[in-house]
Parts: structure tokens; sequence; C-alpha cells
């Protein structure tokens, strides 16, 4: 965010938001604002817009690779747990049995990695949204509430290294935005 446009004692800036009619307009939008090389952009809908996180340049998703890493987790410790109990602290002598007989530690293990997997699925998908949040910058703009029932808005972040208040404010005006507003912290 460039400093030189900011005066002592005015708010910092989050970024601009604008405001589109239809899918069409938001998805042109999104292409041609990473057409001209913006990255920290945001878009909002009231419902999934096929092809919209491509024309934002979405990154594929960590989070697979956390659920198989939780899913080891609980398989490997609930393997541990139970062959620690029955082989270490407390080895029973059942029939000749051996006591880490690996056949009936399987159920368990199985359900402690499906519980690793489920848990590190919730927790993951979560820190990777960052959530819970219940303050977001943009909730201070009115004209936001829309964009659960019939608007579409994408936002440019201040955080850009391209960001330029008047420069976007401008670019967004002439890519087909119906309102423009400067969203505060």
């Amino acid at each position: 965010m460039h400093d030189d446009h900011e005066q002592a004692g005015a708010p910092e800036i989050y970024g601009v938001l604008g405001q589109f009619d239809s899918t069409e307009a938001l998805l042109d939008a999104a292409h041609k604002t990473r057409e001209a090389g913006y990255r920290r952009t945001d878009a909002y809908a009231p419902f999934p817009v096929h092809g919209l996180a491509d024309a934002l340049g979405a990154t594929r998703t960590r989070l697979p690779l956390i659920v198989l890493l939780g899913g080891i987790t609980g398989g490997v410790l609930g393997y541990l747990m139970q062959y620690y109990m029955t082989a270490v602290s407390y080895p029973m002598n059942v029939g000749g049995r051996p006591t880490d007989a690996w056949q009936s530690f399987v159920p368990v293990t199985f359900e402690m990695t499906i519980l690793g997997a489920a848990l590190s699925a919730v927790l993951g998908m979560l820190a990777l949204n960052g959530l819970p949040r219940p303050y977001h910058p943009l909730f201070n703009v009115p004209e936001f509430s829309l964009a659960s029932q019939n608007r579409f808005f994408l936002c440019i972040e201040a955080t850009d290294p391209q960001f330029d208040l008047a420069e976007v404010s401008e670019f967004l005006s002439r890519i087909g935005s119906t309102h423009i507003s400067i969203v505060e912290y």
C-alpha cells in the first residue's frame, strides 16, 4: 500500500470494492483484473460461479495434504495406543496368543485414521479460510449486504503491489463496475 495517498489521521484502507450486476460481468472483470496484473483480489457472489476461481488465479488448496497427514497421524497414534496398552502397560496372556497381534488392532486403527482425517479436514478448512472471523472490513460497506442476495462484488486489496487508490477506482469503473466503494478497516 502506498503511503503517499494517506494523510495523518486518515483511516487505513483495506481495498476498493466494485459492484457488478451479473455473473458474466463479474467473470469478465475478474479476467481483466488478472490481466492487468492485480494479484490480491477476491470476488463475492450470492452463489457459486463456475470459472471464478480460475479467473482470479486461485491456486490449488493444501487441504488434501492436511487431511492425508491427519489421517496418517490418527492411524499411527491409534495403533501405538493399542500396542502400548496390550503389550507394554498391561500385557495379558489370553489363550497363548501374542500380546501384540496386529490383526486385533485393525478396527481401532482404521477408526482413528478416519477420525484424524475428519478432524484435520474441519480444522484445516477453518484455518485456511481464516475462520472463525466475526469481523471483516467489507462489513463496513452498506452495499455489501447485497452479496448474499443478488449482487456480485470484486475487491482489489490495498496490499496488492500495484495498488493505487485513484488508479484502482478508475480501473474498476472502466471494466464495468456499477458502484465503487472504498473499504476502510
